[in-house]
């Protein structure tokens, strides 16, 4: 007879059991090999800002982008970039709505540096050619959005804030495709880093490890760069946006696999926060069948005057905050919950048909067009809305300058956690925080390099397993993530995920005719489902570590904020592959 094990009982046992992930993923030796400066992975506002600006500071610099150069993630944002951009407003009220919104546990200097440069940051990229839009005085038309007291959103295109911001830099990059200085390597998957020998742990707190030497790559349909080959580079600058594929639904468009995250965890990179994940409340429902990217209605309908209802057609924000409906995101997306729950339903009620058909249209052209096309009319009738992930707070730890543990690799953007955002990210500051740290990032490795401190290194093996994931159980991964970290939390669910994601065969590459199932070859759909689980079970040991509710995460069991949480949960792989939670004290 089975013994009964209690859920207390197996969520230690989960907890105390060791983690093993791959610091390698499988791959055929590289066919290729170059050389450049400076490599930057990703074409959203992080990576293409770190590009141009390294192209007058060092002499070589590579773009590698998993799609086309304008397919970055930048390109879907509908909202704005927040900067304290009008008279009346500072970047000391901006620190402020930063801080509330993160929920006690945003990195001070980091909030200081992004509200105190990001207005001249914002003013550049005018100066670029990015095309803002204006009020009938030609200044900068400025709204707000949830989390702020203050218009401080600019936008472009109404909601077409990141297609314009995109469109600009892309012009820009297009200008200097001619450089010798510079190179871009379009539909390029990374799959590792290039890393020097040295250990795992620093020697201090916060210190540099073991150095990036470059990176190995897949790349499709590229001529003489076809196939996997492998970049060595002085410096590695990761631009790679989130980590939506982890869920079932998602706002981040299909290449956002947690591909960055993952490579630097192998790499030997500490990773934090990555339990602060951000729901965004209001994404088109469609029923539970939905799966990928989902249809966002950004937060600045709310913050022109739409309201939410449930489905029995009651207003329940006001009840819940004092910004009702422009009370920061967890808030909102934790009480379209709850009112779920209450109701019964799968969804609430997004109202703006009171704003007008006229306005809307005017002021949200994409979002009027793009629910129209799933058959809705939001100038007509209440749109249905759900929570659905949408971006990360948590990444890669970097410093003030984009510099991560590991000697020579930087990450800037969502990929990044530079503690700007805390526990929850303020509306609008993604595209802010992407533009700020590539301008700091690429005059810190100019820097450095000019003072010799980052010469171009040998690669070594690293130790440790070596792994690949089948893509066939990508959904299952997705299920499992969804169920156990997803908007409300619990042990139990984290413990069942833990599990759900401890039994996903690993070593796919090995498997032979004796094995049950199919085995798996090295190819790009296998690394980013790898990539896709390393993320999941780094993200499902944070959440269970951290034992309270704050921002992006929610624990069902642990409703309340503890003081004694205000600290950072970090995660790295050691030497061997075993997974280490320091949860601070």
């Amino acid at each position: 007879m089975t013994p009964t094990v209690d859920a207390e009982a197996s969520a230690q046992e989960v907890a105390d059991a060791p983690t093993v992930l791959a610091t390698t993923l499988a791959a055929p030796e590289p066919g290729w090999v170059a050389e450049a400066d400076v490599v930057v992975v990703g074409s959203g506002i992080a990576g293409l800002t770190a590009a141009l600006e390294l192209r007058t500071r060092v002499p070589r610099v590579l773009l590698v982008t998993k799609g086309e150069l304008s397919s970055g993630s930048t390109v879907w944002a509908q909202g704005g970039i927040a900067a304290a951009l009008h008279p009346s407003d500072s970047p000391a009220a901006h620190l402020e709505d930063t801080l509330v919104a993160g929920a006690g546990v945003c990195d001070r200097a980091a909030v200081e540096v992004l509200v105190t440069e990001g207005p001249a940051r914002v003013r550049q990229l005018v100066g670029l050619g990015t095309l803002f839009d204006t009020g009938d005085g030609g200044e900068m038309a400025l709204t707000r959005e949830g989390g702020h007291h203050a218009d401080r959103i600019a936008h472009a295109g109404g909601d077409a804030t990141g297609a314009e911001i995109s469109r600009a830099l892309v012009a820009q990059l297009e200008a200097v495709r001619n450089d010798p200085g510079i190179e871009v390597i379009e539909h390029a998957l990374v799959i590792d880093l290039l890393t020097s020998a040295g250990p795992v742990a620093p020697a201090t707190p916060g210190g540099e490890r073991r150095a990036v030497c470059g990176v190995t790559l897949h790349v499709r349909g590229e001529g003489s760069r076809d196939g996997v080959g492998a970049v060595r580079a002085r410096a590695v600058v990761l631009a790679t946006g989130g980590v939506g594929q982890v869920y079932l639904s998602s706002t981040n468009p299909p290449q956002a696999t947690g591909d960055g995250i993952a490579a630097a965890l192998r790499a030997g990179a500490d990773l934090g926060d990555l339990e602060f994940v951000q729901f965004h409340p209001t994404v088109l429902w469609l029923g539970s069948a939905a799966r990928g990217q989902l249809t966002l209605v950004s937060e600045a309908v709310r913050g022109e005057g739409a309201y939410l209802v449930d489905t029995d057609g009651q207003r329940f924000m006001p009840a819940v905050h004092p910004m009702a409906e422009l009370a920061p995101r967890d808030v909102v997306a934790h009480a379209i919950v709850r009112q779920m729950e209450a109701t019964g339903s799968d969804h609430v009620l997004l109202d703006a048909r009171h704003l007008g058909a006229d306005f809307l249209r005017r002021r949200f052209p994409t979002i009027t067009e793009r629910l129209r096309e799933q058959g809705f009319d939001i100038t007509e009738e209440p749109v249905p809305v759900a929570p659905a992930q949408h971006y990360h707070s948590g990444g890669v730890v970097t410093n003030l300058d984009g510099r991560t543990t590991v000697r020579g690799l930087y990450a800037v953007g969502e990929v990044a956690c530079t503690g700007v955002h805390g526990a929850n990210r303020l509306a609008s500051n993604s595209l802010l925080e992407g533009l700020v740290f590539a301008h700091r990032a690429a005059a810190d490795i100019a820097a450095r390099m000019a003072a010799g401190e980052l010469p171009l290194q040998q690669a070594v093996p690293r130790s440790g397993p070596t792994g690949l994931v089948m893509s066939a159980t990508r959904s299952r991964i997705q299920r499992v993530s969804t169920r156990g970290s997803g908007v409300l939390r619990t042990r139990e669910s984290l413990a069942e995920a833990a599990r759900g994601l401890a039994g996903v065969r690993t070593d796919a590459h090995l498997a032979t005719a004796d094995d049950v199932g199919p085995s798996a070859q090295p190819q790009a759909a296998e690394w980013e489902t790898s990539n896709v689980h390393q993320v999941a079970t780094v993200l499902t040991a944070a959440a269970a570590a951290r034992t309270e509710s704050r921002g992006g995460h929610f624990r069902a069991d642990h409703p309340l904020t503890d003081p004694g949480w205000e600290r950072r949960v970090v995660v790295r792989l050691g030497d061997d592959g075993v997974l280490e939670v320091d949860a601070g004290t």
